[in-house]
């Protein structure tokens, strides 16, 4: 049933990525990328034949994810310096550049303000609009 109530974040979130990887490392995960994702990444790093190595990427059922580093960092987490910055940032997969718009962390204040515990740059920096946010959320299909 359509609700006509307004989302709590109506009036838009602020972020800003601050670098410091807290998104790309942790307990155990998956970072679900597609056949299309693998050859950009692939592509990007300068291997012709469009795949990844075995420590780079696994296969979890029917779909594949990027792997982790000892410790719980994404393959392609890099540290340097106090910051941490993606390898291939360009070409991260859809559920890299959606965070932390992310149905899970929308479908409640409560959850947005937990996940913000984690993650310095969410109610700090950027203002993204309601639309914005919306699209983002959609292109995740999450």
């Amino acid at each position: 049933m359509f609700s006509s109530k307004p989302k709590w974040y109506a009036d838009g979130l602020k972020f800003t990525c601050t670098q410091c990887g807290n998104c790309c490392s942790g307990q155990p995960g998956y970072v679900w990328v597609t056949a299309e994702d693998i050859r950009k990444i692939a592509e990007y790093l300068g291997r012709e034949d469009g795949k990844l190595r075995k420590d780079e990427v696994r296969r979890v059922g029917f779909k594949h994810s990027l792997t982790e580093k000892p410790g719980g960092d994404c393959v392609f987490l890099q540290r340097e310096g106090g910051r941490a910055t993606c390898s291939i940032y360009p070409v991260r997969p859809v559920q890299c550049r959606t965070w932390p718009f992310w149905d899970e962390l929308l479908k409640s204040r409560r959850a947005w303000d937990e996940a913000s515990q984690n993650c310095p740059g969410m109610n700090h920096g950027q203002h993204h609009a309601f639309v914005a946010i919306e699209e983002v959320r959609l292109r995740n299909g999450r």
